[in-house]
């Protein structure tokens, strides 16, 4: 079993940045470091997110993960929802050698909860393994599963298929993903950053365009048609950016 600690906010995750967002049904905030904002479009809305222009101006840095999780037939139309997940209200665990940092940031893990609901069953992970450490996860075998790597360079499965920053590696059939870090890692990026995702396959059709995710054509259709007819709503305008109207 995978021990729980505790830590401040700010050590919670090496995701560095700011980012603001804004929606037409009242959601929005700023997240920084180790945050997750976590939109569920569901019927459809508009939406502005994008580093402040302060952060921009100045080149600050900004580092970060967009993740789209599509939503089963049922619940394609559910009312938009918005969820502001602050690193320090993330499953903290660690290896039982101390060599991996484990952040759950929504499913279960290993009897963990994650703060993030979904509607889709998923477990969406951020681990950090010092250089030379393996850490082996166990994973619900009706969940597929990967690895992306958000910095750093190591090795996913049994097998140590290499992979490296920018690379993701899909798992096969199992109760558990397990993930290495490479002995020597780059002299910027001390650690393997990964994130681990799997969710049940929903194994319904899927049409998209642009940000729009449906079950059939004519569906997105109708998409286009409410977005151009203006009944996702309106936001408030920000300074070089455009609203999208996802609909998943």
């Amino acid at each position: 079993m995978l021990p729980r600690v505790t830590a401040p906010a700010d050590a919670v995750a090496r995701i560095d940045g700011i980012f603001d967002h804004q929606d037409s049904h009242g959601g929005g905030g700023t997240i920084t470091n180790g945050d997750t904002q976590w939109m569920t479009a569901g019927s459809g809305l508009l939406h502005i997110e994008a580093p402040p222009e302060s952060l921009v101006m100045s080149g600050g840095l900004f580092h970060g993960l967009q993740l789209w999780v599509n939503l089963p037939a049922k619940d394609k139309m559910m009312a938009p929802k918005y969820q502001d997940i602050r690193g320090g209200s993330v499953a903290l665990l660690t290896s039982p050698d101390g060599g991996s940092l484990v952040r759950v940031i929504a499913g279960d893990l290993d009897g963990h909860q994650g703060p993030g609901s979904t509607f889709t069953p998923i477990t969406m992970i951020h681990a950090t393994l010092a250089p030379g450490a393996e850490l082996t996860l166990p994973w619900r075998e009706d969940f597929n599963g990967l690895a992306y790597v958000l910095a750093g360079r190591g090795s996913a499965g049994t097998e140590r298929r290499p992979v490296r920053t920018g690379q993701a590696a899909v798992f096969g059939a199992g109760g558990s993903l397990t993930v290495r870090a490479d002995e020597k890692q780059d002299g910027n990026t001390p650690d393997l950053e990964v994130v681990l995702l799997g969710g049940r396959p929903i194994r319904e059709p899927m049409v998209h365009y642009g940000p729009f995710v449906m079950n059939t054509r004519d569906e997105l259709q109708q998409a286009f048609e409410d977005f151009q007819k203006g009944r996702l709503g309106t936001v408030p305008a920000v300074h070089g950016m455009t609203a999208e109207g996802p609909r998943a």
